[in-house]
């Protein structure tokens, strides 16, 4: 067995790279307009009530309006969305501008078009989680209806399953 690494930030991407994680697009209304980030953060939290969790980067440019948000949208990407993924991860990017299809939904949260699943959630918690903050929303509106499979992120890429 090799020797332990020591705890640095680059062991913990090195370790995390190997964990598959679906992928999710968070979204709130900002002063300035919508914003929104990708996240493999994120986790249900509770069933009664029906609660969600995600971690966002307080040096993120969404974190501001994430900051303030009342309400943020959760979306399950599919398979046939790495490009909307590959959007909303990229510092600078026109995330609501063509061709990213949305509308606004409950709460005036953004909503995405095309997902596999989406949740509107109050936010109950911002805790402060080295740097950056674990949002706590409680769900109260969502569509679980989409089609199709999900989006996964797998050593530094966008991967789909295979049977």
């Amino acid at each position: 067995m090799p020797a332990d690494l020591l705890a640095t930030p680059d062991l913990l991407r090195s370790v995390f790279r190997r964990h598959a994680a679906g992928v999710a697009v968070i979204t709130a209304r900002g002063d300035a307009g919508p914003v929104g980030f990708t996240a493999t953060s994120l986790a249900s939290v509770s069933a009664e009530p029906p609660m969600l969790s995600f971690g966002v980067g307080t040096g993120s440019s969404s974190w501001p309006a994430i900051a303030a948000a009342g309400h943020v949208g959760v979306h399950i990407l599919g398979e046939h969305q790495q490009e909307v993924a590959a959007t909303f991860a990229r510092s600078g990017a026109d995330r609501f501008g063509p061709p990213t299809a949305w509308q606004e939904g409950p709460e005036g949260v953004p909503v995405l078009d095309g997902v596999l699943a989406w949740l509107v959630g109050r936010v109950v918690a911002r805790v402060p989680a080295g740097d950056h903050r674990i949002v706590i929303a409680e769900v109260v509106h969502g569509d679980p209806t989409g089609t199709g499979r999900p989006l996964l992120y797998h050593q530094g890429r966008f991967n789909r399953l295979h049977d």
